[in-house]
């Protein structure tokens, strides 16, 4: 038996908040002043304009080069520090019962609402966004045409290296851009405000849906909320770098939501339009169909006879069909093509180690060099991405058949699931970790487990500038970012005696 957390909600005695030291009300206040500091710095440290925009329409164009960037990244760098850790006391206050969900929603709340005003940071995508809703609004196709067939305003705001690439996404992303730009025009100012908009309702979604999955899973909500949501990771990348992962996690969370409770077909569904957005949303619709068979037909999904697999197929197919309609439907109501099926693949430009294909190559060829000065990386990577795909299309399968025997096992598969695709990907960036981090705070897992978990979070949520440069490849700041998070998370669970001590429940409920 695994040394799990018992997890099963609780009450906060009313004075419980304002004990051990700071309170939850500073722990807010503090968060919130932080979110300000990040808001105003990211006009000039964020993914700031080529052209125009807000600094430009103040006269203040000078916080973005020289030394008002060098200020602006201070700020910024200190607004990013202090978001962290606000999360981080406010941890030590749920995972010591001082604080339930009711204090994390209006932390979280609060934190989040200054970064409404907030100009894009970390990543510099919403401007893809609006260039490939563009191209499609003027007749363009993103699937076999790059930006630069459409020249104009927007396409100066798209990183050169992303001018000639197609897009990998769905049918509802190209449609999104295409509505927005329909409504602003060539004005990317009030097209960022309107994804900002987009990225604040799939945020609302995994704010909704988090607590809820918990409490199905027998987890503590305050606890998964904190995690899950409250998460830097999440804050930073689905709000502030307004990524369309926002709106695709909420809906798998809100397709997981409902298989939890029995509705399927809503599941379905809500999955579905989550793959026409972005085609990895389907990691999760194979643990529903295992969710599907036992709900409909007992330990059918455990059985090994041939009316078992009959009914395994059947539901296979139904949810399968459904999942293919939805789709159809959005991909002929967007007007795109299905062009986007070839290119889900997506790029293979970037290059970090998140991605273990390129980290692998980053270690052997220094090794290559020393026998040979010819000795390539991108030989290498030729070789190791494809040797990395087959085994994340391995692990894929293997986790889907381990975890089939109960719904909580199937949420916890599409954990593993989404692991397995960040680890083996050709390409991992530090928003593609949403998809797991969703879900993992809901899941009774061990506490080793989600130790690690807070500590992965503070690293990859301080790897970015706010330009949408990485520091992976400085190892002094990763050191020290390393060494700075494992001091956070021993302070976060210090306390705590059900993360030192064996708790006997069956995980698998």
């Amino acid at each position: 038996m695994p040394t799990i957390i018992n997890s099963a909600p609780s009450q906060i005695p009313a004075s419980a908040a304002n004990q051990n030291g700071v309170t939850i009300a500073t722990i807010t206040w503090l968060g919130t002043s932080a979110a300000v500091v990040l808001a105003l710095s990211s006009f000039g440290a964020g993914a700031v304009r080529n052209r125009g925009g807000v600094l430009k329409t103040l006269d203040l164009e000078f916080l973005s080069y020289g030394h008002g960037a060098g200020l602006s990244n201070a700020l910024f760098w200190l607004g990013l520090a202090l978001i962290v850790a606000c999360w981080v006391l406010l941890g030590r206050k749920v995972v010591d019962k001082q604080a339930d969900l009711t204090a994390v929603n209006g932390a979280l709340l609060s934190w989040v609402m200054p970064l409404l005003f907030a100009a894009p940071m970390l990543s510099r995508d919403v401007y893809s966004y609006l260039m490939q809703g563009a191209m499609l609004r003027d007749g363009f196709d993103p699937y076999s045409q790059g930006a630069a067939v459409n020249p104009g305003p927007m396409l100066l705001e798209v990183s050169h290296d992303w001018r000639n690439t197609t897009t990998p996404y769905g049918p509802l992303h190209l449609w999104i851009g295409d509505v927005i730009t329909s409504i602003v025009g060539d004005n990317i100012t009030l097209g960022i405000v309107l994804y900002k908009l987009v990225s604040f309702a799939g945020f609302a979604m995994i704010a909704w849906s988090v607590p809820k999955i918990a409490r199905e899973m027998g987890s503590d909500q305050a606890f998964a909320q904190w995690l899950c949501v409250a998460n830097p990771v999440m804050i930073f990348h689905l709000i502030g770098g307004m990524h369309n992962e926002s709106i695709m996690v909420g809906l798998v969370s809100l397709g997981v939501l409902a298989a939890l409770k029995g509705r399927f077909v809503l599941a379905v569904c809500a999955v579905a339009v989550s793959i026409s957005l972005k085609a990895t949303a389907v990691f999760a619709l194979p643990f529903i169909v295992w969710m599907g068979l036992r709900a409909w037909h007992g330990r059918t999904a455990t059985e090994r006879n041939v009316r078992a697999f009959g009914r395994f197929v059947l539901t296979g197919a139904w949810m399968s069909a459904l999942s293919l309609t939805v789709v159809s439907a959005i991909t002929w109501l967007s007007g795109a093509s299905w062009g986007w099926v070839s290119q889900i693949s997506g790029n293979s430009k970037v290059i970090n180690p998140l991605a273990l294909p390129s980290l692998i190559a980053s270690l052997i060829t220094p090794i290559g060099k020393l026998f040979d000065d010819d000795f390539a990386y991108n030989e290498v990577l030729a070789i190791t991405r494809p040797l990395s795909q087959l085994l994340m299309l391995l692990g894929l399968v293997t986790v889907w058949w381990l975890f089939r025997r109960t719904k909580q096992q199937a949420v916890t598969g599409i954990v593993a699931a989404y692991l397995v695709a960040v680890i083996f990907n050709a390409v991992t960036l530090p928003w593609y970790y949403t998809s797991l981090i969703n879900f993992i705070g809901t899941l009774r897992l061990p506490p080793a487990v989600l130790k690690l978990s807070v500590i992965l979070s503070i690293i990859v949520a301080g790897s970015f500038t706010g330009s949408g440069n990485h520091q992976l490849y400085n190892i002094g700041w990763m050191l020290i970012l390393a060494a700075v998070a494992w001091v956070l998370t021993r302070f976060i669970f210090a306390n705590n005696p059900q993360f030192t001590t064996t708790a006997q429940h069956d995980s698998a409920g």
